[in-house]
């Protein structure tokens, strides 16, 4: 369990840096923007690396039975939380109607994972990284995150609905074979 919150604290807290906006100037004056960027990702990376082997390797310590329909809502869920991830790094028209579509993305794949699981592991990493994302879009809000204004084609809102469906039906797939239990049975 430590390596998955040693894991969960990195993600977080390098993430908090650009809500410090001071700090992060600092560190982008004093580092350059590229090498601020590239210890950030290397940071990150290496927290969600303990997350996930913390995950595989936290025993099983049940803290709350999950409702019975919380299986069958979390795979209803999940395909929403894919179309936003791939709305985060695509031209649509999602970006006009929410400012944060990546972190509204993390927050439905937390909600759909706490629904299904009971265990403290869970509770760690799906219930932190959605607080965070709650957290980011509040802080991101009162930093004058905005909404988009530019307009794209509808074929641009299909092309990002199939990518978020695509990669979730790879995730699908690939679940008990990542993660060690099939995301539905």
């Amino acid at each position: 369990m430590g390596l998955l919150v040693v894991g969960v604290v990195i993600l977080v807290g390098i993430h908090l840096v650009p809500s410090v906006t001071a700090l992060r100037q600092r560190l982008v004056q004093s580092l350059g923007e590229n090498t601020y960027k590239g210890v950030f990702s290397v940071i990150a990376l290496l927290g969600l690396g303990l997350m996930v082997v913390g995950k595989g390797m936290a025993e099983f310590v049940p803290v709350w039975q999950p409702p019975v329909w919380g299986k069958d809502v979390a795979p209803l869920i999940m395909p929403a939380a894919f179309v936003l991830l791939a709305a985060a790094y695509l031209p649509t028209n999602i970006k006009r109607v929410t400012r944060h579509p990546m972190l509204w993305g993390i927050t439905l794949w937390a909600a759909a994972h706490i629904l299904a699981n009971g265990d403290l592991a869970s509770l760690v990493l799906f219930g932190g990284l959605g607080a965070f994302s709650l957290f980011a879009m509040w802080s991101a809000n009162l930093r004058g995150a905005a909404r988009s204004q530019t307009r794209h084609p509808l074929k641009k809102d299909i092309i990002d609905v199939a990518a978020g469906i695509l990669v979730y039906g790879i995730f699908l797939f690939l679940h008990p074979y990542l993660f060690g239990v099939p995301a539905v049975s």
